[in-house]
Order: structure tokens, then C-alpha cells, then sequence
């Protein structure tokens, strides 16, 4: 169903990131756990995250199962326990969320505001984060790019998220990310976008007066 009407703040629908957005980034202290859990040589935090990052695109596109991962990490396959280890430690790094912007989007949520949660990331963890009491509470539908076989800012991945909002203008939906690429990637789509830079009153302020009609009301 495509929606018509227009709110006072030119924004009739949000499409939404996870990391970096809602969800906060992890603590030094969670990198060093999963690097030891890892058993990395030395313990040397720099040269572990880069191994964590070099094939995690592909993880995260679904490319690759959660050993095929682990084993380029690494280096060698990890045993199912100690994969199994691995695997909870790096979900929970990515699942505490943000109190301020749960706010302003339970706000929005109130003024009846649709919301696309669009994040990158792999199997295990969107079935984790769709299964939290905000998930259900404030989206609308969540899109993550295990499930999608591509990543932001694969420009079909923000068709899909446009499509899911059911509006029909794309000048109309705000994209939010903490990621610039991704935000220009969906501003040649005709989204509007926010840079987010870790200020929820920015967020607030793209969509002041939705939040303040749910206020009078």
C-alpha cells in the first residue's frame, strides 16, 4: 500500500541504522574480550580489528557462514565450541542500544511515523535484534543484509527499504546514518538524508514537528 499523506515536517516516513545510529559502537573493553577470546597473538587490538573487518562485508551480505568467517579471521576453523564463543561475544558487542534516540523514536512512533530499520549485518545477529521489545515496538519492518544478499550502499538495498515504507516520493522518507558513503548512495536515490553524527538532537530536529503534533495530541 503506498501512503499519501504528508506530515508537517516533509518527512512521511524513516529509514533508519542500526550501528553507529541506534545502536551504540563497542567499548574498547568488548574488542580486547573478543580479541582474547580470539586468542590473538599478543594481543595486539589493531591488527585483530583489521582482520575482523577485512571479510566482514561478506559476512555480512550472508557470502559467508559464520566458520567461513571465523576461519578467515583467524586463519584456521575454529572447533564448534570455541566458534560458538565467538560468535555470542561479537553479537553482544552490537546490541546496546542508544536511551536518547530510542526516545525521540518512540516520540516519533507515537505520532505515527512508519520506520524501516536498514542495517548491515549477518544472519545471526538480525535474528538477535529482531527478537529485542524495541524491534517490535518501533518498526514497521526491519531489512538487514544477510537476509538481502547485498550491503548498503548497494543502491537496490535502499529500494528495497523505499518500497517497504510504502511512500511513494523518496524526498519524502529520511535516511539516517552514521556513514556517509551510505547517505550518498541514497540521496542519488532522491532520499533525504541525515548524516548522523552521534547527536540525537539532530535527529529530533529533522522531525520536530511530527514529534511536536504527538505532544498537543
Amino acid at each position: 500500500m503506498t501512503r499519501t499523506s504528508a506530515s508537517p515536517s516533509g518527512v512521511d516516513a524513516l529509514i533508519l541504522d542500526y550501528n553507529g545510529v541506534l545502536g551504540l559502537q563497542p567499548s574498547t573493553a568488548m574488542w580486547t574480550r573478543l580479541a582474547d577470546l580470539a586468542e590473538w597473538p599478543d594481543q595486539h587490538l589493531p591488527s585483530f580489528q583489521d582482520a575482523f573487518w577485512a571479510p566482514r562485508n561478506a559476512y555480512d551480505a550472508g557470502e559467508l557462514s559464520d566458520l567461513a568467517y571465523w576461519a578467515k579471521v583467524l586463519g584456521h576453523h575454529p572447533g564448534p565450541r570455541w566458534l560458538r564463543t565467538l560468535r555470542a561475544a561479537d553479537t553482544a558487542m552490537w546490541t546496546r542500544t542508544d536511551p536518547r534516540v530510542l526516545d525521540v523514536l518512540h516520540r516519533a512512533r507515537a505520532a505515527e511515523l512508519p520506520m524501516v530499520l536498514l542495517s548491515n549485518a549477518p544472519a545471526h545477529l538480525s535474528d538477535v535484534l529482531d527478537a529485542t521489545v524495541w524491534r517490535r515496538e518501533l518498526m514497521d519492518h526491519a531489512l538487514y543484509s544477510a537476509r538481502l544478499g547485498r550491503c548498503k550502499p548497494d543502491p537496490a538495498v535502499y529500494e528495497h527499504a523505499l518500497a517497504a515504507t510504502g511512500v511513494a516520493e523518496p524526498a519524502r522518507v529520511l535516511f539516517v546514518d552514521d556513514r556517509e558513503d551510505n547517505c550518498r548512495a541514497a540521496a542519488q536515490l532522491g532520499l533525504r538524508t541525515l548524516h548522523y553524527t552521534g547527536q540525537p538532537a539532530h535527529l529530533e530536529r529533522q522531525l520536530l514537528p511530527t514529534l511536536e503534533g504527538s505532544t498537543a495530541s
